[in-house]
C-alpha cells in the first residue's frame, strides 16, 4: 500500500469534484473515486441553472440566496463557455402571488447579492410580442429577471480536469466498497468495474456520495443509525421547441411550486421540474407518468398551445440528496448544504466529513467550507481562477467565437459554436494540427468526428458512448440512431484493439 493520501473524496458529482479541485490546488494529495462516470446521477439531472433560488426567499433562506447570487456571477466569470446569462419571464397570474410580492421578491433578488454583470428586473406587457402569441390571454403583466444557464455535467468534468492538472488522482468506474478507521488513518477498499481491487490509505475522507451518502456512512460506521438523508426526485421533459426567442418562462403553480420552460440545445424546450419523495435505489430512474402529467398540466395553465407527455422527445430524472429538516412538504425542504463531521468518540480519530444537500450554484463555496471544516492547510483560491477553457472575458465570447469560425472556416460554423461552448479555449487543443475535415478522423454524424472522441478519452475521463452522448454533450438529442451506433462501435473497436 502506497503513502496515505491527504484526502479521499468519495463521489464524482459536483460537490466531490469541487472539493477535489480546491484541495489539489492547495497542494494536498487527493484521490477521488466515483463508482460510475462523473456526474452520472444527480449532477447531470438538474434544471441546469446557476441561480439564487427566487422561491427560497419565501422560505426565509436569505443566507442561501445571498451566497447563491454572489456565486452566480463568480461562476459566470470563471466558466463563461459553459455558463451564460438567461432572461426569465415570470407572469403575474391573478389568484396566486400578488404583484407587490413578486416586485418585492425581485427587488431583493436584484440587490441581495451585489449584482454587477447581469441586467436588472423589468416589467413586461405580456400582450405584446412575443409573449402574446405564446401565453394565455388572461396573463397581462409579467416581470423579466436574470439568472444563468450551466452545462451541469460539464461543470463537474471541468472541475475534475482541473483537479487532475493540480495533481489529483481521479478514478471513475471505481467504487469504495469498504472504509476502516484505524488509529490515525482510514483504510479504503476500492473495486473497479472490471473487478480489480485495491486498498489505499487516507488521512481524511469526504463522503460526497449524494444519494448514497448514508450507504457510505454505513460502511464506515456499521451499526450506527444514519437517517439524515431525504431523497426528493426531480424530473424533466424535453420537447421540440415550444416558442421562439432566447427568453425562458417561470410559471407559478397553485400548489406553490414552480415550473420552468427553457430553450434547450437550440432545437428543444426543457420543461420541469417535480418534487416527489423517493425511496429505493436511485440508479437508472426515469420520469413517472404522474410526473409527466403534472409538468404538462402546470405548463398548460400558461401556454396557449397545450403540450402532452406524448409530444416529448426525451426525459430525465434525478434524485436530490437533501438534508432531512423534517419539513412536511418536499418542495420546502432546505436546499442548503449541511455537514456531518465525525472524528470518533474522543474527537481525535481521522475525520470523516459527510455532505447532505447543496446545489450546483454553491458548490465552489461548499468546497471551501468543507476544507475549512476538516482543518486542512492552504489558502482558498478558486473564486477567480478560470476553469479549463474558461479564460474568455464574458463580454468577448461572441467575438472570440467569430474569430475561431474564421480561423477554422473548413469546420461547420454551428459545429464550431458547439465546440467552443463545450471546450472554450481548449478547442484549439482538440483540433490540434488538423487543417481540414479529412484530418478530424472518422465522421460519426452531424459535426462529431473521431478526433473529438479521442480528446474526450485522453482529457475528460470518458470510457463509453453514453459518457459522450449524454454527459460530455447532449448529442443524443441531435444524432440519429445510425450515428449513435457508430459512436458505440468506435468505443467497442477501441476496447478490442486495446
Amino acid at each position: 500500500m502506497s503513502e496515505p493520501y491527504d484526502l479521499l473524496v468519495i463521489g464524482g458529482g459536483i460537490n466531490g469534484a469541487g472539493i477535489a479541485r480546491d484541495a489539489a490546488g492547495r497542494g494536498l494529495s487527493v484521490l477521488l473515486v466515483e463508482k460510475d462516470d462523473l456526474a452520472s446521477h444527480t449532477s447531470s439531472a438538474s434544471t441546469k441553472l446557476v441561480h439564487g433560488g427566487l422561491r427560497y426567499l419565501e422560505h426565509m433562506e436569505f443566507r442561501l440566496v445571498r451566497e447563491s447570487l454572489i456565486e452566480r456571477e463568480r461562476l459566470l466569470k470563471i466558466a463563461p463557455h459553459i455558463i451564460w446569462p438567461l432572461r426569465f419571464v415570470l407572469p403575474h397570474d391573478k389568484g396566486l402571488r400578488p404583484k407587490w410580492m413578486l416586485r418585492l421578491g425581485l427587488f431583493m433578488y436584484d440587490n441581495l447579492g451585489g449584482r454587477k454583470i447581469l441586467p436588472p428586473t423589468r416589467t413586461l406587457d405580456l400582450h405584446a410580442a412575443p409573449h402574446g402569441g405564446i401565453l394565455e390571454d388572461r396573463l397581462e403583466t409579467g416581470f423579466e429577471y436574470s439568472d444563468c444557464w450551466v452545462e451541469d455535467s460539464r461543470l463537474v468534468v471541468l472541475n475534475c480536469v482541473d483537479a487532475k492538472e493540480h495533481g489529483a488522482d481521479i478514478r471513475t468506474q471505481t467504487e469504495c466498497t469498504g472504509l476502516d478507521r484505524r488509529k490515525d488513518i482510514w483504510i479504503a477498499d476500492l473495486r473497479t468495474s472490471n473487478g480489480t481491487e485495491e486498498r489505499v490509505a487516507a488521512l481524511n475522507v469526504v463522503n460526497a456520495a449524494g444519494p448514497w451518502v448514508d450507504k457510505v456512512l454505513g460502511r464506515a460506521m456499521p451499526g450506527n443509525a444514519h437517517e439524515n438523508l431525504r431523497l426528493v426526485k426531480g424530473s424533466h421533459l424535453i420537447f421540440p421547441r415550444l416558442f421562439e426567442g432566447d427568453h425562458c418562462y417561470i410559471f407559478q403553480n397553485k400548489d406553490d411550486r414552480i415550473i420552468f420552460a427553457i430553450p434547450y440545445e437550440r432545437d428543444f424546450t426543457l420543461v420541469g421540474t417535480t418534487d416527489q419523495g423517493f425511496e429505493g435505489d436511485p440508479t437508472g430512474i426515469d420520469i413517472s407518468p404522474e410526473e409527466a402529467a403534472y409538468i404538462c398540466d402546470a405548463a398548460n395553465e400558461y401556454l396557449k398551445a397545450d403540450i402532452s407527455p406524448e409530444q416529448a422527445v426525451s426525459s430525465y430524472a434525478g434524485v436530490r440528496p437533501l438534508y432531512d429538516d423534517k419539513s412536511a412538504n418536499n418542495s420546502t425542504v432546505t436546499r442548503d448544504y449541511v455537514f456531518e463531521l465525525d472524528q470518533g468518540e474522543d474527537g481525535k480519530a481521522p475525520p470523516l466529513l459527510s455532505i447532505f444537500g447543496g446545489k450546483i450554484t454553491t458548490y465552489r463555496k461548499l468546497a471551501e467550507h468543507a476544507i475549512e471544516k476538516l482543518g486542512l492547510p492552504g489558502d482558498a483560491w478558486t473564486a477567480d481562477k478560470y476553469l479549463p477553457g474558461g479564460d474568455i472575458p464574458v463580454e468577448q465570447f461572441d467575438a472570440q467565437l467569430a474569430k475561431l469560425q474564421m480561423e477554422y472556416d473548413w469546420f461547420p460554423a454551428e459545429g464550431m459554436r458547439r465546440l467552443f461552448r463545450a471546450y472554450g479555449t481548449r478547442v484549439e487543443t482538440l483540433i490540434g494540427d488538423a487543417r481540414g475535415l479529412n484530418d478530424m478522423g472518422e465522421h460519426l454524424g452531424g459535426d462529431l468526428y473521431a478526433r473529438e472522441l479521442e480528446y474526450l478519452v485522453d482529457h475528460e475521463f470518458v470510457t463509453s458512448a453514453e459518457d459522450v452522448l449524454w454527459r460530455r454533450s447532449k448529442l443524443r438529442l441531435h444524432l440519429d440512431k445510425a450515428a449513435q451506433e457508430r459512436v458505440e462501435n468506435w468505443f467497442t473497436n477501441r476496447i478490442v484493439a486495446a
